[in-house]
């Protein structure tokens, strides 16, 4: 068996929802809607391990995740393209895609706007000063509108890792130590 299998069946199931998630909204003229929904709800599935679980565990019916989603469709306010996304996919228990339906909606909104989506780690949080200094670094760079997703993870140390497209910069006290240590091992 090939394991990348289940991987390329649940990106073509999220591409598809997503797809039609995304055209629903753009002809409704409601994508603001749709990139506020896609960012409450990658804060919800980030935040409730609840969420993760309702939509990833076989032991829920398929009635009571129906139930949830809507209701949780309800509560955040969604707007009527995505709810109906979302009642859909747990109608046919496909909920286990979210992530990369989210993930794919992301990037469709992005590619509409002409932005690309910087990833950036750091040691500490970055300032506002220094959040925008580095969109007009990046949007110098790269040409294109600049949408930052901040990580912190200490264990850089400081710097900063940074991810656009298929490019990536470290400069993380973490890969520096790490290149020293490598070149020592060369000398001796």
């Amino acid at each position: 068996m090939d394991v990348s299998e289940p991987a390329s069946i649940s990106s073509g199931i999220a591409q598809r929802y997503a797809t039609a998630i995304f055209e629903l909204s753009k002809e409704a003229k409601a994508l603001k809607a749709l990139e506020n929904d896609v960012d409450a709800l990658d804060g919800a599935l980030t935040d409730s391990a609840e969420l993760r679980d309702l939509i990833s565990s076989p032991i829920y019916s398929r009635d009571d995740v129906t139930r949830a989603i809507t209701a949780l469709g309800a509560k955040m306010k969604l707007s009527q393209a995505v709810a109906g996304g979302l009642g859909l996919m747990a109608s046919k228990r496909r909920m286990f895609a979210l992530p990369q339906v989210l993930a794919a909606l992301r990037a469709m909104i992005a590619e509409e706007k002409g932005e690309v989506t910087a990833e950036v780690t750091s040691a500490k949080a970055l300032s506002k000063a220094q959040e925008a200094e580095l969109v007009k670094t990046l949007k110098a760079r790269v040409g294109k509108e600049i949408k930052l997703k901040l990580v912190v993870d200490e264990s850089l140390i400081g710097g900063l890792v940074i991810k656009v497209g298929s490019q990536m910069i470290d400069t993380s006290i973490r890969a520096q130590l790490a290149a020293l240590k490598n070149s020592m091992k060369e000398v001796g």
